[in-house]
Protein backbone atom coordinates (compact mmCIF):
# COMPACT_ATOMS: atom_id res chain seq x y z
CA UNK A 1 0.00 0.00 0.00
CA UNK A 2 2.96 2.33 0.85
CA UNK A 3 3.83 1.51 -3.24
CA UNK A 4 0.64 2.34 -4.37
CA UNK A 5 0.54 6.18 -1.96
CA UNK A 6 3.52 6.97 -3.79
CA UNK A 7 2.55 6.03 -7.69
CA UNK A 8 -1.26 7.89 -6.65
CA UNK A 9 0.54 10.75 -5.05
CA UNK A 10 2.90 10.97 -7.65
CA UNK A 11 0.00 11.44 -10.19
CA UNK A 12 -1.79 13.79 -8.35
CA UNK A 13 0.76 15.98 -8.23
CA UNK A 14 0.94 15.54 -12.04
CA UNK A 15 -2.66 17.35 -12.18
CA UNK A 16 -3.20 19.38 -9.21
CA UNK A 17 -0.04 21.75 -9.86
CA UNK A 18 -1.83 22.76 -13.68
CA UNK A 19 -5.64 22.01 -13.35
CA UNK A 20 -6.54 25.33 -13.56
CA UNK A 21 -4.35 26.36 -16.40
CA UNK A 22 -5.83 23.35 -18.44
CA UNK A 23 -9.26 24.28 -17.83
CA UNK A 24 -8.15 27.79 -18.80
CA UNK A 25 -5.67 27.40 -21.60
CA UNK A 26 -7.10 24.00 -23.26
CA UNK A 27 -10.53 23.60 -22.38
CA UNK A 28 -11.17 27.94 -22.85
CA UNK A 29 -13.18 27.99 -19.34
CA UNK A 30 -13.28 31.79 -17.95
CA UNK A 31 -11.77 32.24 -14.54
CA UNK A 32 -15.73 32.13 -13.11
CA UNK A 33 -16.70 28.95 -14.76
CA UNK A 34 -13.25 27.55 -13.63
CA UNK A 35 -14.21 28.99 -10.23
CA UNK A 36 -17.72 27.39 -10.13
CA UNK A 37 -16.34 24.30 -11.63
CA UNK A 38 -13.80 23.66 -8.69
CA UNK A 39 -16.79 24.44 -6.07
CA UNK A 40 -19.33 22.61 -7.32
CA UNK A 41 -17.07 19.40 -8.21
CA UNK A 42 -15.85 19.54 -4.78
CA UNK A 43 -19.35 20.04 -3.11
CA UNK A 44 -20.07 16.96 -4.65
CA UNK A 45 -16.82 14.99 -3.52
CA UNK A 46 -17.65 15.61 -0.11
CA UNK A 47 -20.09 12.71 -0.48
CA UNK A 48 -17.07 10.38 -1.45
CA UNK A 49 -15.53 9.80 2.43
CA UNK A 50 -19.26 9.13 3.89
CA UNK A 51 -19.83 6.59 0.98
CA UNK A 52 -16.33 4.97 0.51
CA UNK A 53 -16.48 4.15 4.34
CA UNK A 54 -19.92 2.88 4.64
CA UNK A 55 -19.47 0.19 1.51
CA UNK A 56 -15.80 -0.85 3.24
CA UNK A 57 -17.66 -1.97 5.94
CA UNK A 58 -19.68 -4.33 3.73
CA UNK A 59 -17.81 -5.31 1.14
CA UNK A 60 -14.16 -6.39 1.05
CA UNK A 61 -11.81 -3.04 1.31
CA UNK A 62 -9.44 -3.80 -1.29
CA UNK A 63 -12.21 -4.48 -3.85
CA UNK A 64 -13.92 -1.36 -3.35
CA UNK A 65 -10.76 1.04 -3.32
CA UNK A 66 -9.92 -1.30 -6.76
CA UNK A 67 -13.22 0.19 -8.04
CA UNK A 68 -13.13 3.41 -6.98
CA UNK A 69 -9.19 3.93 -8.22
CA UNK A 70 -10.42 2.56 -11.63
CA UNK A 71 -13.47 5.66 -11.47
CA UNK A 72 -10.97 8.35 -10.72
CA UNK A 73 -8.77 6.52 -13.67
CA UNK A 74 -11.89 6.88 -15.98
CA UNK A 75 -12.61 10.44 -14.81
CA UNK A 76 -9.47 11.77 -15.38
CA UNK A 77 -9.26 10.37 -19.06
CA UNK A 78 -13.22 11.63 -20.15
CA UNK A 79 -11.65 15.31 -19.23
CA UNK A 80 -9.74 14.82 -22.37
CA UNK A 81 -12.31 14.41 -24.50
CA UNK A 82 -14.50 17.20 -23.82
CA UNK A 83 -13.93 20.79 -23.43
CA UNK A 84 -17.83 21.48 -22.93
CA UNK A 85 -18.54 23.06 -19.54
CA UNK A 86 -21.29 20.44 -18.33
CA UNK A 87 -19.67 17.84 -18.73
CA UNK A 88 -15.98 19.16 -17.55
CA UNK A 89 -18.10 19.76 -14.01
CA UNK A 90 -19.66 16.38 -14.00
CA UNK A 91 -16.59 14.08 -14.82
CA UNK A 92 -14.78 16.51 -12.26
CA UNK A 93 -17.48 15.65 -9.30
CA UNK A 94 -17.14 12.23 -10.04
CA UNK A 95 -13.37 12.41 -10.13
CA UNK A 96 -13.75 14.46 -6.62
CA UNK A 97 -16.17 11.89 -5.26
CA UNK A 98 -13.62 8.86 -6.24
CA UNK A 99 -10.74 11.19 -4.54
CA UNK A 100 -12.73 11.60 -1.52
CA UNK A 101 -13.52 8.14 -0.97
CA UNK A 102 -9.83 6.59 -1.57
CA UNK A 103 -8.40 9.09 0.59
CA UNK A 104 -10.45 7.13 3.59
CA UNK A 105 -10.08 3.56 2.44
CA UNK A 106 -6.48 4.34 2.39
CA UNK A 107 -6.76 5.45 6.03
CA UNK A 108 -8.99 2.85 6.73
CA UNK A 109 -6.41 -0.17 5.65
CA UNK A 110 -3.95 1.21 7.29
CA UNK A 111 -5.96 1.07 10.36
CA UNK A 112 -6.55 -2.84 9.63
CA UNK A 113 -3.46 -3.61 8.78
CA UNK A 114 -1.50 -1.89 11.13
CA UNK A 115 -3.68 -2.50 14.71
CA UNK A 116 -2.13 -0.57 17.39
CA UNK A 117 0.82 1.02 14.99
CA UNK A 118 -1.09 2.42 13.00
CA UNK A 119 -0.16 6.03 13.53
CA UNK A 120 3.57 4.98 12.98
CA UNK A 121 2.05 3.41 9.75
CA UNK A 122 0.45 5.84 8.96
CA UNK A 123 3.41 8.39 9.17
CA UNK A 124 5.01 6.59 6.76
CA UNK A 125 2.65 6.45 4.31
CA UNK A 126 1.94 10.26 4.64
CA UNK A 127 5.37 11.07 4.43
CA UNK A 128 5.51 8.52 1.09
CA UNK A 129 2.78 10.37 -0.30
CA UNK A 130 4.19 13.75 0.02
CA UNK A 131 7.50 12.61 -1.66
CA UNK A 132 5.39 11.67 -4.45
CA UNK A 133 3.44 14.94 -4.63
CA UNK A 134 6.74 16.50 -5.04
CA UNK A 135 8.41 14.49 -7.55
CA UNK A 136 4.81 15.03 -9.65
CA UNK A 137 5.02 18.67 -8.74
CA UNK A 138 8.51 18.78 -10.47
CA UNK A 139 7.22 16.77 -13.34
CA UNK A 140 4.81 18.97 -14.19
CA UNK A 141 6.90 22.22 -13.75
CA UNK A 142 9.51 20.77 -16.39
CA UNK A 143 6.53 19.99 -18.62
CA UNK A 144 5.32 23.55 -18.72
CA UNK A 145 8.25 24.74 -19.64
CA UNK A 146 7.16 23.62 -22.98
CA UNK A 147 3.82 25.80 -22.97
CA UNK A 148 2.24 23.68 -25.52
CA UNK A 149 -1.48 21.99 -25.16
CA UNK A 150 -0.34 18.77 -25.93
CA UNK A 151 2.08 18.95 -22.59
CA UNK A 152 -1.20 19.74 -20.48
CA UNK A 153 -3.10 16.79 -22.41
CA UNK A 154 -0.05 14.84 -21.12
CA UNK A 155 0.24 15.75 -17.91
CA UNK A 156 -3.46 14.16 -17.37
CA UNK A 157 -2.86 11.47 -19.01
CA UNK A 158 -0.19 10.68 -16.64
CA UNK A 159 -2.34 11.57 -13.69
CA UNK A 160 -5.02 8.84 -15.13
CA UNK A 161 -2.04 6.31 -15.94
CA UNK A 162 -0.73 6.82 -12.09
CA UNK A 163 -4.68 5.83 -11.21
CA UNK A 164 -4.62 2.61 -13.17
CA UNK A 165 -1.55 2.01 -11.99
CA UNK A 166 -2.39 2.08 -8.23
CA UNK A 167 -5.67 -0.39 -8.97
CA UNK A 168 -3.26 -2.74 -10.66
CA UNK A 169 -1.35 -3.14 -7.64
CA UNK A 170 -4.53 -2.93 -5.30
CA UNK A 171 -5.15 -6.66 -7.02
CA UNK A 172 -1.30 -7.25 -5.20
CA UNK A 173 -2.62 -6.24 -1.93
CA UNK A 174 -3.93 -8.86 0.53
CA UNK A 175 -7.51 -8.19 2.18
CA UNK A 176 -7.19 -6.99 5.50
CA UNK A 177 -9.03 -8.45 8.75
CA UNK A 178 -12.26 -6.89 9.16
CA UNK A 179 -14.09 -6.99 12.40
CA UNK A 180 -17.25 -6.28 10.01
CA UNK A 181 -16.37 -9.41 8.07
CA UNK A 182 -15.32 -12.99 8.24
CA UNK A 183 -11.74 -13.87 6.52
CA UNK A 184 -11.67 -17.30 4.55
CA UNK A 185 -9.25 -18.79 2.26
CA UNK A 186 -10.61 -20.04 -0.79
CA UNK A 187 -10.84 -23.39 0.43
CA UNK A 188 -13.76 -22.04 2.46
CA UNK A 189 -17.27 -20.76 2.03
CA UNK A 190 -17.39 -16.58 0.64
CA UNK A 191 -16.77 -14.28 3.58
CA UNK A 192 -20.11 -13.02 5.19
CA UNK A 193 -20.97 -9.76 6.33
CA UNK A 194 -22.11 -8.88 9.80
CA UNK A 195 -24.33 -5.79 9.79
CA UNK A 196 -22.99 -2.96 11.75
CA UNK A 197 -25.87 -1.31 14.43
CA UNK A 198 -23.66 1.51 15.26
CA UNK A 199 -23.84 5.15 13.12
CA UNK A 200 -22.21 7.99 13.30
CA UNK A 201 -24.97 10.06 12.06
CA UNK A 202 -26.52 9.22 15.39
CA UNK A 203 -23.11 9.48 17.52
CA UNK A 204 -23.52 13.08 18.79
CA UNK A 205 -20.30 13.11 20.48
CA UNK A 206 -18.12 12.08 17.32
CA UNK A 207 -20.25 14.46 15.03
CA UNK A 208 -18.94 17.33 17.45
CA UNK A 209 -15.37 15.96 17.06
CA UNK A 210 -15.72 16.04 13.30
CA UNK A 211 -16.60 19.55 13.66
CA UNK A 212 -13.73 20.51 15.20
CA UNK A 213 -11.79 18.52 13.15
CA UNK A 214 -12.57 20.94 10.36
CA UNK A 215 -11.31 23.83 12.34
CA UNK A 216 -8.39 22.08 12.63
CA UNK A 217 -7.96 21.02 8.91
CA UNK A 218 -7.37 24.95 8.14
CA UNK A 219 -3.62 24.81 7.52
CA UNK A 220 -4.26 23.23 4.72
CA UNK A 221 -5.59 26.66 3.20
CA UNK A 222 -2.92 28.86 4.92
CA UNK A 223 -0.53 27.15 2.48
CA UNK A 224 -3.05 26.71 -0.21
CA UNK A 225 -4.04 30.12 -0.43
CA UNK A 226 -3.59 31.97 2.80
CA UNK A 227 0.53 32.40 2.66
CA UNK A 228 0.30 32.98 -1.19
CA UNK A 229 -2.06 36.13 -0.47
CA UNK A 230 -0.99 37.33 2.39
CA UNK A 231 2.94 37.43 0.60
CA UNK A 232 1.06 39.77 -2.22
CA UNK A 233 -1.07 41.56 -0.39
CA UNK A 234 1.29 42.93 2.04
CA UNK A 235 4.76 43.56 -0.43
CA UNK A 236 6.94 43.36 1.83
CA UNK A 237 8.59 39.81 1.81
CA UNK A 238 9.66 39.15 -2.32
CA UNK A 239 7.16 36.98 -4.50
CA UNK A 240 9.56 34.72 -5.37
CA UNK A 241 8.76 33.40 -1.17
CA UNK A 242 5.77 31.76 -1.80
CA UNK A 243 6.58 28.86 -3.17
CA UNK A 244 9.90 28.09 -1.35
CA UNK A 245 7.61 27.87 1.97
CA UNK A 246 5.57 25.33 0.35
CA UNK A 247 8.93 23.53 -0.45
CA UNK A 248 9.46 24.30 3.40
CA UNK A 249 6.18 22.62 4.25
CA UNK A 250 6.92 19.63 2.19
CA UNK A 251 10.82 18.96 3.01
CA UNK A 252 9.70 19.02 6.57
CA UNK A 253 6.75 16.52 6.64
CA UNK A 254 8.96 14.03 4.84
CA UNK A 255 11.65 14.46 7.71
CA UNK A 256 9.78 15.01 10.60
CA UNK A 257 6.51 12.93 9.98
CA UNK A 258 7.77 9.67 11.00
CA UNK A 259 9.49 11.22 14.77
CA UNK A 260 6.30 13.16 15.63
CA UNK A 261 4.57 10.49 15.10
CA UNK A 262 5.83 8.08 17.97
CA UNK A 263 4.90 11.07 20.45
CA UNK A 264 0.94 9.75 19.73
CA UNK A 265 1.19 6.22 19.32
CA UNK A 266 -1.15 6.08 21.98
CA UNK A 267 -4.95 7.54 22.68
CA UNK A 268 -3.67 9.43 25.85
CA UNK A 269 -0.72 10.45 24.47
CA UNK A 270 -2.64 11.61 21.03
CA UNK A 271 -5.40 13.60 23.15
CA UNK A 272 -1.91 15.26 25.29
CA UNK A 273 -0.41 16.29 22.02
CA UNK A 274 -3.59 18.55 21.32
CA UNK A 275 -2.09 21.26 24.06
CA UNK A 276 1.45 21.68 21.90
CA UNK A 277 -0.80 21.75 18.62
CA UNK A 278 -2.90 24.68 20.20
CA UNK A 279 0.81 26.29 21.10
CA UNK A 280 1.81 25.81 17.33
CA UNK A 281 -1.43 27.27 15.98
CA UNK A 282 -1.15 30.30 18.08
CA UNK A 283 2.30 30.84 17.19
CA UNK A 284 1.84 30.43 13.21
CA UNK A 285 -1.31 33.17 13.94
CA UNK A 286 1.33 35.78 15.76
CA UNK A 287 3.74 35.37 13.29
CA UNK A 288 1.62 35.86 10.39
CA UNK A 289 0.91 39.11 11.82
CA UNK A 290 4.07 40.08 12.74
CA UNK A 291 5.53 39.72 9.39
CA UNK A 292 2.68 42.82 7.98
CA UNK A 293 4.89 45.43 10.16
CA UNK A 294 8.10 45.28 9.03
CA UNK A 295 10.70 45.18 6.59
CA UNK A 296 11.32 42.53 3.64
CA UNK A 297 14.03 40.70 5.26
CA UNK A 298 12.22 40.72 8.93
CA UNK A 299 8.58 40.08 7.40
CA UNK A 300 10.80 36.98 5.13
CA UNK A 301 11.85 35.80 8.51
CA UNK A 302 8.17 35.81 9.94
CA UNK A 303 6.76 34.15 7.28
CA UNK A 304 9.10 31.53 7.30
CA UNK A 305 8.79 30.93 11.38
CA UNK A 306 4.97 31.00 10.41
CA UNK A 307 5.14 28.40 7.60
CA UNK A 308 7.44 26.52 10.17
CA UNK A 309 4.66 26.61 12.86
CA UNK A 310 1.96 25.98 10.75
CA UNK A 311 3.47 22.85 9.44
CA UNK A 312 4.51 21.14 13.17
CA UNK A 313 0.88 22.08 13.40
CA UNK A 314 -0.07 20.04 10.39
CA UNK A 315 1.84 17.10 11.30
CA UNK A 316 0.55 16.96 15.12
CA UNK A 317 -2.47 17.13 14.05
CA UNK A 318 -2.38 14.49 11.30
CA UNK A 319 -0.62 12.67 14.52
CA UNK A 320 -3.64 13.06 16.75
CA UNK A 321 -6.29 12.67 13.98
CA UNK A 322 -5.00 9.74 12.93
CA UNK A 323 -5.43 7.82 16.31
CA UNK A 324 -8.41 9.69 17.88
CA UNK A 325 -11.07 9.26 14.73
CA UNK A 326 -10.26 5.81 14.92
CA UNK A 327 -10.47 5.31 18.95
CA UNK A 328 -13.49 6.99 19.14
CA UNK A 329 -15.21 4.87 16.88
CA UNK A 330 -16.52 1.80 17.43
CA UNK A 331 -14.52 -1.62 16.33
CA UNK A 332 -17.46 -2.84 14.24
CA UNK A 333 -18.03 0.31 12.41
CA UNK A 334 -14.63 1.88 11.66
CA UNK A 335 -15.62 2.86 7.85
CA UNK A 336 -18.43 4.44 8.57
CA UNK A 337 -17.21 6.52 11.37
CA UNK A 338 -13.91 7.33 9.43
CA UNK A 339 -15.96 8.28 6.32
CA UNK A 340 -17.90 11.03 8.27
CA UNK A 341 -14.33 11.67 9.63
CA UNK A 342 -13.73 12.03 6.27
CA UNK A 343 -15.99 14.92 5.79
CA UNK A 344 -14.09 17.23 7.85
CA UNK A 345 -11.11 18.11 5.88
CA UNK A 346 -13.74 17.82 2.76
CA UNK A 347 -15.66 20.77 4.84
CA UNK A 348 -12.65 22.55 5.46
CA UNK A 349 -11.84 22.93 1.00
CA UNK A 350 -14.99 24.80 1.41
CA UNK A 351 -14.61 26.83 4.23
CA UNK A 352 -10.66 27.33 4.18
CA UNK A 353 -10.26 29.78 1.83
CA UNK A 354 -13.38 32.16 3.11
CA UNK A 355 -11.24 32.09 6.64
CA UNK A 356 -7.89 32.93 5.61
CA UNK A 357 -9.61 35.67 2.99
CA UNK A 358 -11.04 36.87 5.99
CA UNK A 359 -7.71 36.82 8.31
CA UNK A 360 -5.91 39.12 5.34
CA UNK A 361 -9.00 41.45 4.90
CA UNK A 362 -8.70 41.82 8.72
CA UNK A 363 -4.99 42.65 8.38
CA UNK A 364 -2.78 41.51 11.16
CA UNK A 365 -5.03 41.54 13.59
CA UNK A 366 -6.99 39.37 11.83
CA UNK A 367 -4.49 36.72 11.62
CA UNK A 368 -3.81 36.97 15.22
CA UNK A 369 -7.17 36.24 15.46
CA UNK A 370 -7.06 32.99 13.50
CA UNK A 371 -4.60 31.41 15.06
CA UNK A 372 -6.20 31.91 18.45
CA UNK A 373 -9.56 30.71 16.97
CA UNK A 374 -7.85 27.30 15.98
CA UNK A 375 -5.72 27.54 19.19
CA UNK A 376 -8.85 27.61 21.28
CA UNK A 377 -10.85 24.73 19.32
CA UNK A 378 -7.90 22.29 19.74
CA UNK A 379 -8.53 22.79 23.77
CA UNK A 380 -12.41 22.49 23.18
CA UNK A 381 -11.33 19.07 21.37
CA UNK A 382 -9.54 17.98 24.41
CA UNK A 383 -11.83 18.46 26.85
CA UNK A 384 -14.58 17.20 24.27
CA UNK A 385 -12.85 13.49 24.08
CA UNK A 386 -12.04 13.04 27.55
CA UNK A 387 -15.00 11.63 28.66
CA UNK A 388 -16.03 9.48 25.74
CA UNK A 389 -12.28 8.08 25.72
CA UNK A 390 -12.16 6.95 29.61
CA UNK A 391 -15.48 5.61 29.13
CA UNK A 392 -14.03 3.56 25.97
CA UNK A 393 -11.09 2.30 27.56
CA UNK A 394 -12.84 0.79 30.25
CA UNK A 395 -15.17 -1.05 28.66
CA UNK A 396 -14.01 -2.15 25.08
CA UNK A 397 -15.94 -5.08 23.92
CA UNK A 398 -14.25 -7.96 22.25
CA UNK A 399 -14.11 -8.38 18.46
CA UNK A 400 -13.18 -11.56 17.32
CA UNK A 401 -12.48 -12.55 13.27
CA UNK A 402 -12.39 -15.79 12.68
CA UNK A 403 -9.81 -17.76 9.66
CA UNK A 404 -10.96 -21.10 8.18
Amino acid sequence: MLVIALVDRTGSGLWASVSVLYLTYVSGLSVGQVGTLAATAGAIGIAGAPLGGRIADRFPLTRVLLVVQLLRALASLALLTTNDFALLLAFSAVGGLGDRAASVLTRLYATRVAGPDRVRYQAVQRTVANAGWALGGLAAAAALTLGTSAAYQWLLAGDAVSFLASALLTLRCGEPPSPTRTVTTSKSPAPKTKPTSASPWRDRTYLAYVSTETVLFLDDAVFKIGLPLWIAHTGTAPHGLAPLLLVLNNVMVVALQVPLARFGTTTAAARRLLVPLSAAFALGGLAMAFSATSGAITATLFLTAAAAAFTVAEMLHATISWELSVALAPGTAHGAYLGVHGLAQSAQRSIGPLAVTAAIAAGPVGWACFGAAIALTCIVQHRLVRDPLTQKSLSVPSVTVSEH
